[in-house]
């Protein structure tokens, strides 16, 4: 035993680790066979995990192994699994068996674990731990299901008196210390095992120079990983035999320091292994991202059958089978609702406003309202939320992100995370998304008709369908720059006053004295001048709570007549916004064209916030600069 203890401390050391890399790369012959070792971990990781030598886990017998979800998602590998262990089963049973016999009669370590390897020499490295650890935790799971389930199953009663197991339960609080570092040390062999399979699963044609580098390194300390591993596996296998004696109570100063060491040993090695893991994944996402980037920018300028391939590369590149959350009942779909259909994508951060998303909804509805049937629908919105893809999603942003999608009654998507990088990337520089909500507009061959329809629908809403370029310039060459084009419905008092040829006044501002004295001044020159004189208040762009102050004044006092809301007094402006862009957009925005001169003009009324910007704002007002008849120009 003493030289066994000795051994056990030289074997802690590096140039140990250096000396034994030669006998372990020794009994290494791999035959070539291809193994996916994954399904087999996940099932030892379940095993391990429901297992797990926890004082309270014990104690409450029976509920870890009666639950039904631990069921559940052990049954999703077991088709991936049967025809692997059919050739592996026997081999693990070997393994099983040579680990409880050894752990039972001698404390030869290093024998034993180049021995299992030996059993494994034909494998490849990544599966030599899985086949072993599988070894090990069909032990370990056996002894840990009869501690479960002794007190509800007699057969297993029996089973644990023979091994003494209840004994082992009634010391479970002085052996809880154990019990923790036991479960440490399983998790680090789980974090080893997890990391070599990684490395395996490295595809092929992503191993740049760097990436090989990378592995190369790696290979140089995975041989020795397994071997710790292995030796880690022994270790916990002895403390468990040797709860069964009549001293499981006491663990001397050696294995406590034995077992803790290999905690130290195997975390080490798997920091330094995830480092190198890092590595490869970043150039490979980096490859990855490049080759998404191109594929969207290929399928965009390719001519397609239906938009199914551009639609399933934007908004589904992770392969989500049901990545959309259709708004009007709340349920999971897949991209195929949208096959050969007009989609219109909103594309926009979580600080889209309340106020687009309630006009939008009133454009959406009244879309379907104008069709007979689904079928019939002239175009299918879907909300494309555009966030950092590096940053994760944080509480209060999930929170903002649930009560958007919970107003909107189109298709959204259902969570941020499913648009990539590259997609992100895309929508930027491809279609110049910034900060500001687009629409951008896919005919059912997934072609880009239009990069940017809000202003469109803004102005005209479904008027605007099928909301091309072409479409945006007919609407303009038919209209005119009128009082009832500027309301357009916002408010239907304004349009019955059109309709009596009324005089209107439409003014803005918040300071409320200026406005109270304004409209005393209106009111009194259109009485001298006996004229049928109106009064509108339009606030000013991006209303805040002031507005609203000055709205509720206002009509408390009688001073003039209001829009109806702070939300068509948001739309009254940014249809006035919407139409500049629109002639931009187009090409048009000439300073010589009259509607551009008169829209700009609009929009500089609402360039200021000061008393002396609302002075200003007078003497244009009583220049009739904003002073509308039936069927005048701005």
């Amino acid at each position: 035993m003493q030289q066994s203890d000795r051994g056990l401390r030289l074997s802690f050391s590096t140039s140990y680790d250096g000396l034994m890399l030669k006998q372990i790369q020794a009994v290494h012959v791999p035959d070539g066979r291809a193994i996916d070792v994954r399904p087999l971990l996940h099932i030892v990781e379940d095993i391990l995990s429901f297992a797990a030598p926890s004082g309270d886990a014990i104690v409450e017998t029976g509920k870890q192994a009666t639950g039904t979800e631990a069921f559940q998602h052990q049954t999703n590998y077991q088709t991936n699994i049967t025809d692997m262990l059919e050739t592996l089963s026997f081999l693990i049973d070997r393994i099983s068996i040579e680990m409880a016999r050894k752990c039972s009669e001698t404390r030869e370590e290093h024998a034993t674990t180049m021995s299992i390897l030996s059993m494994v020499s034909n494998y490849p490295w990544d599966a030599k731990l899985v086949i072993a650890l599988s070894a090990f935790a069909v032990n370990y799971g056996e002894f840990w299901l009869l501690a479960q389930c002794y007190t509800s199953n007699q057969l297993a009663k029996n089973l644990a008196i023979l091994k003494q197991v209840p004994g082992i339960l009634q010391h479970s609080t002085m052996l809880k210390s154990r019990f923790d570092t036991i479960k440490d040390l399983i998790t680090a062999m789980l974090d080893i095992a997890k990391c070599l399979v990684e490395f395996k699963e490295i595809p092929s044609n992503y191993v740049t120079e760097d990436v090989a580098a990378a592995v190369s390194a790696a290979m140089d300390h995975i041989p020795v990983a397994i071997y710790w591993t292995i030796r880690s596996m022994l270790a916990t296998a002895s403390q468990i035999t040797g709860l069964s004696g009549s001293e499981n109570e006491f663990l001397s100063s050696l294995e406590s320091w034995e077992l803790s060491s290999l905690v130290h040993k195997l975390s080490t090695m798997h920091s330094h292994l995830v480092g190198l893991l890092a590595i490869c994944h970043k150039q490979i996402d980096e490859r990855k991202f490049i080759e998404a980037y191109q594929n969207l920018q290929y399928l965009f300028n390719a001519a397609q059958i239906d938009n199914i391939k551009v639609l399933k590369a934007l908004i589904n590149p992770k392969d989500d089978p049901l990545p959309l959350v259709d708004g009007a009942n709340k349920k999971r779909v897949s991209v195929d609702v949208l096959r050969k259909r007009n989609v219109l994508l909103l594309i926009s951060d979580l600080d889209i406003l309340q106020d687009e998303v309630v006009i939008l909804q009133q454009i959406y509805e009244e879309s379907r309202r104008q069709s007979n049937s689904l079928d019939q629908n002239p175009y299918e919105l879907v909300w494309l939320p555009v966030l950092d893809s590096s940053v994760s999603l944080s509480k209060i942003k999930q929170r903002i992100f649930e009560n958007l999608t919970a107003t909107m009654t189109w298709f959204t998507l259902r969570h941020p995370a499913l648009l990539n990088r590259a997609v992100f990337k895309f929508i930027k520089e491809e279609w110049g998304f910034e900060q500001k909500p687009i629409v951008v507009v896919l005919d059912p061959q997934g072609r880009v008709t239009c990069s940017n329809a809000i202003h469109m629908m803004w102005i005209w809403g479904n008027l605007a369908f099928p909301f091309t370029i072409a479409k945006e310039d007919a609407l303009w060459k038919a209209e005119t720059l009128t009082l009832d084009f500027l309301v357009d419905g916002i408010d239907p008092v304004i349009l019955k006053w059109i309709s009596e040829e009324r005089f209107i006044f439409l003014y803005g501002g918040e300071d409320i004295e200026w406005i109270r004295n304004f409209t005393h001044t209106v009111k009194t020159a259109a009485r001298a001048c006996g004229i049928a004189m109106e009064m509108v208040y339009v606030g000013k762009r991006n209303p805040k709570e002031n507005i609203r102050r000055n709205m509720a004044i206002i009509n408390e006092e009688k001073l003039s007549h209001c829009l109806p809301d702070i939300t068509a007094i948001w739309y009254f402006w940014i249809r006035i916004e919407s139409m500049w862009n629109s002639k931009h957009q187009l090409g048009k925005a000439d300073e010589n064209d009259p509607t551009t001169q008169e829209i700009m003009t609009l929009l500089s009324y609402d360039g200021g916030e000061g008393y002396s910007q609302q002075r200003c704002l007078t003497s244009d007002l009583l220049s009739n600069s904003l002073f509308f008849t039936t069927g005048t120009s701005a």
